[in-house]
């Protein structure tokens, strides 16, 4: 075991996000093309509250190896093979998210196969850091600390309700989901970020695969449908949304919050990579996955399909989905910048509190005009954004310019 400690790679403070890093986020790629799948299924409240939690459970699998990968290099030694276990039982669960909560006639049962995958991801990461934490006692006493209560809650209670059924089984997995981000929040702050740049980086790329999945929804929605003028402008219109969000986190969002991280030292650096990652990127991520469903119905709908018609309005969930995704999106995008910096950026709040008044107007728009709509809307921000902002934006973007 000694020589497979002295394989392990201490990531520095200039590291770059591996390859297999990049391999791993494949899983994810899936995973939330499953949970998007598994909320178009059947658009009611509580099937779309099941999508939400698996979603939660797979956020929570990748976060572990975001941190992970900061620690020690993912691609060298035995956190190599550490990282193809942990990428197996991920795409094991990412299959099964179909059944994570009803079990199909034949084969295993879906449920307690989804909750055992994740136990082997949850105790492959905890060894891995377990041996990362061997000649640091501070690393040590905090992984001893999250283990105690992290792994118990938020593995033995989804264990458990795979032998549970409807509401009983709905409550235990909000339960682990809840009790484990609490317990990881409360754990303490002797964590380690070895590197701000590859930290923000890997979350950035996150955002990316969640907004490629929007994209995928696009192309999903008009599967099997002969290309007309309807789809060729909503596939525009939607591209355009989505361009839009991944302007409003990178133009310049997550480079302030990344340099606030790399300023920061100690207790402020981890609290910085805990709260403005692991969680405000969460809910960064429920808002795409949500937009996605809502684009894959527009779609359906401008293709003529299952009998809709160019002037039927979107309703109900998809349509909540659609604005209620974006606004979500921006709130977080919001709190991530504000715990950072302590800067609120109101257009952004009082965008997403428009979007939400909006959706009655929705539900009277045909559906492109409705998504048309929340182009329109978010087309308008970034232009206020660029007017307004446009000195410290250059100061942000090109800092060396005024040199």
């Amino acid at each position: 075991m000694t020589g497979v400690k002295r394989r392990l790679q201490v990531v520095s403070e200039d590291a770059s996000v591996t390859q297999l890093e990049l391999f791993f986020d494949l899983v994810l790629v899936f995973a939330f093309t499953q949970v998007t799948d598994l909320a178009a299924h059947e658009t009611t409240a509580v099937n779309v509250l099941r999508a939400v939690l698996v979603l939660a459970v797979m956020w929570w699998v990748w976060i572990a190896y975001a941190w992970l990968g900061n620690v020690v290099k993912a691609d060298e030694g035995f956190a190599r093979v550490a990282m193809f276990v942990a990428m197996g039982g991920g795409l094991i669960a990412a299959e099964v998210i179909p059944e994570a909560f009803h079990d199909m006639p034949g084969g295993w049962s879906g449920p307690l196969v989804f909750a055992i995958a994740y136990l082997v991801i949850r105790l492959v990461h905890l060894i891995m850091f377990w041996m990362a934490s061997d000649e640091d006692a501070q690393l040590r006493g905090q992984v001893t600390r999250w283990a105690t209560g992290s792994i118990t809650l938020g593995t033995t209670l989804l264990i458990i309700a795979a032998m549970n059924e409807g509401t009983a089984q709905i409550l235990l997995w909000i339960a682990a989901i809840v009790g484990d981000m609490l317990w990881t929040f409360f754990a303490g702050n002797e964590w380690r970020v070895n590197s701000a740049s590859h930290f923000a980086e890997r979350h950035g790329l996150i955002i990316i695969v969640a907004l490629g999945e929007s994209i995928v929804s696009i192309g999903v929605g008009m599967a099997g449908l002969p290309i007309s003028w309807p789809i060729a402008v909503g596939s525009i219109l939607a591209l355009a949304v989505s361009g839009l969000l991944w302007w409003a986190y990178f133009d310049v969002a997550a480079t302030v919050v990344e340099h606030a991280m790399t300023h920061a030292r100690g207790a402020r650096r981890i609290q910085i990579a805990r709260n403005c990652y692991t969680y405000w990127h969460f809910p960064m991520i429920a808002g795409i996955i949500a937009l996605s469903l809502g684009l894959k119905k527009v779609l359906n709908y401008l293709g003529g399909a299952q009998g809709h018609t160019l002037h039927d309005v979107l309703h109900g969930i998809p349509l909540f989905a659609l604005f209620g995704g974006v606004a979500l999106y921006l709130v977080a995008l919001v709190g991530f910048k504000q715990y950072a910096t302590g800067q609120v950026s109101w257009a952004r709040v009082v965008t997403a509190v428009l979007l939400i008044a909006l959706i009655p107007a929705g539900s009277h728009l045909p559906a492109m005009a409705a998504l048309a709509l929340l182009c329109a809307v978010l087309v308008g921000l970034t232009c206020w954004e660029l007017v307004r902002y446009a000195e410290p934006r250059e100061e942000i973007r090109h800092p060396a310019a005024e040199h």
